[in-house]
């Protein structure tokens, strides 16, 4: 656990930071109710007729897209959920001047939904579809309040722009965030295991003096010289 020592630590870090970059997981979602992939709740631990990490693969998409939606509506579509204290401390953080960009690994759209304007979605968002033969843009409501496979006017299958296992991070977005986490002076690291890769590592690129990790458990990832309190990040930048 963490005690008051940590959280002075932190709250001196934020006060005094300029361009502090954010770098998010699923456990930065959860608490608004959003479950995660590998906890013992999560998502891995479901049980389908095809592992979840098949189910939301390229190849899955392109041979069974039928199965992808049934999935992907059931269990990934969630637009009826609100930011928690974290995504809100962040939008605060970046309106003072503290925080230059976010940096997430999460597709729900809860930063922007709290107020963030710098955010890079490393594995895109559910908000954003698109046409893959036109390139035609759709928007949520198309996929959510639709059934089946959802077809553009032009025949065309819709795909969310999400990045699904075998498909690349998209480029633009990769170096965006590599810029502001090599510019920034803090990075602080929240809900995530940093085990998920090449998302993970992205900190590599971080040249500033401090870094600070919040998350339930140690991070996969083998990390010196840096602040790590283990618990709820939400219930933690309340109190900063």
């Amino acid at each position: 656990m963490y005690g008051e020592r940590e959280i002075s630590e932190l709250r001196g870090i934020v006060k005094n930071a300029r361009s502090a970059v954010f770098f998010g997981g699923a456990g930065v979602s959860t608490e608004s109710g959003i479950p995660d992939f590998r906890s013992e709740d999560g998502l891995y631990h479901l049980k389908y007729k095809y592992p979840p990490e098949t189910m939301l693969s390229s190849s899955f998409f392109w041979s069974h897209t039928q199965e992808f939606y049934d999935f992907y509506r059931d269990k990934m579509l969630v637009t009826d959920v609100q930011p928690n204290a974290a995504h809100l401390r962040l939008a605060e953080w970046e309106r003072a001047g503290h925080i230059a960009a976010v940096v997430t690994q999460n597709i729900d759209g809860l930063h922007q939904k709290a107020g963030s304007k710098n955010v890079f979605e490393l594995h895109g968002s559910i908000y954003r579809n698109f046409c893959t033969k036109c390139g035609a843009p759709y928007p949520v409501q198309r996929i959510s309040e639709g059934k089946g496979v959802p077809r553009c006017a032009c025949g065309g299958t819709i795909k969310p722009d999400v990045v699904l296992y075998g498909e690349p991070l998209n480029a633009e977005t990769v170096e965006g965030a590599v810029e502001a986490i090599r510019r920034a002076d803090a990075l602080i690291i929240g809900g995530t295991s940093l085990n998920v890769y090449p998302a993970a590592g992205l900190i590599d690129y971080f040249r500033g003096d401090h870094v600070v990790v919040i998350n339930r458990g140690a991070p996969a990832k083998d990390m010196r010289d840096v602040l790590f309190i283990d618990g709820k990040i939400g219930e933690i930048f309340q109190k900063i």
